[in-house]
C-alpha cells in the first residue's frame, strides 16, 4: 500500500516546548508497561518528545518510530528520507521537524493520532544517532509521552552502551479494547534494518540521506 507523505514542516514554524508537570510516570526495568486505556479514558493526539544535552557536540540525534496498520501497512517516520508522515490520514503519525544539535529546547517531537486507536497495531519509538560518536551515556537523551490523559510517561536513555546507533525505546500497542506503552531501552548494532528484523518487521530498505 502506497504512503503519502507531507512535505518537511516550515522551520518558520516555532517547536512548542514540552509542558511543565510535576507528575510524570516513569517506566523502568521493573515497572515497564502502561496502560493509556485506564478507566475508558478516550484518547486524541499523544505527543512524543526527544531531548537530550546540548554539550554532546557533533552528534545529531535523530526521533522516528517504526509503524503497523491495522490493515497491515506498515513504513517508518524518520527525518532520514522525509519520511514526515501525516497526523490526520495514513500513517495517523507526524513528525514536526528535524533538531540536528540538541540545542533546540523543543526537541524533536512526534504526533501520533490515537483518536481512533483500533487502525494501529503497533508502533515502535526509536531514537538514532545519526553522526557523532555512538555514546549513549554523553547524550543523556529522554524521551516524554505526553498522551491526551493522564500524566506524561518518561523513558530515559541512561544506559552506557557504546557502538551502538540506534535504540528502541518503547512499543506503542494496541490490544484488548485498548491502548498500551510497553518499554524496549534496546541498543541496536546496526541501521534501521537491523531494528527492523530485531522486532520482525519485515520491510524492504534502501540507502538514504538527509537534504
Amino acid at each position: 500500500m502506497a504512503i503519502d507523505y507531507t512535505k518537511r514542516p516550515s522551520a518558520s514554524t516555532p517547536p512548542q516546548a514540552p509542558p511543565v508537570n510535576l507528575s510524570k510516570i516513569s517506566l523502568t526495568k521493573d515497572a515497564p508497561r502502561i496502560s493509556l486505556s485506564k478507566d475508558g479514558a478516550q484518547q486524541g493526539v499523544m505527543r512524543v518528545n526527544l531531548n537530550w544535552s546540548a554539550n554532546a557536540q557533533g552528534v545529531d540525534l535523530d526521533l522516528g518510530c517504526l509503524y503497523e496498520l491495522s490493515d497491515g501497512s506498515k513504513s517508518v517516520i524518520q527525518a532520514l528520507g522525509n519520511r514526515y508522515g501525516s497526523e490526520n490520514s495514513p500513517p495517523f503519525i507526524l513528525l514536526d521537524g528535524d533538531d540536528r544539535s540538541g540545542s533546540n529546547t523543543g526537541g524533536e517531537n512526534m504526533r501520533i493520532n490515537l483518536a481512533q486507536p483500533e487502525r494501529f497495531r503497533r508502533i515502535l519509538i526509536f531514537a538514532m544517532i545519526y553522526s557523532g560518536a555512538a555514546n549513549w551515556a554523553a547524550v543523556d537523551g529522554v524521551v516524554t509521552m505526553y498522551p491526551t490523559v493522564g500524566a506524561p510517561i518518561e523513558v530515559r536513555l541512561d544506559s552506557a552502551v557504546e557502538g551502538a546507533r540506534i535504540c528502541a525505546i518503547a512499543q506503542v500497542y494496541y490490544a484488548e479494547g485498548g491502548v498500551h506503552v510497553s518499554r524496549e531501552v534496546r541498543y541496536i548494532n546496526g541501521s534501521q534494518r537491523d531494528l527492523d528484523a530485531a522486532y520482525g518487521w519485515g520491510m524492504q530498505w534502501t540507502t538514504g540521506s538527509k537534504d
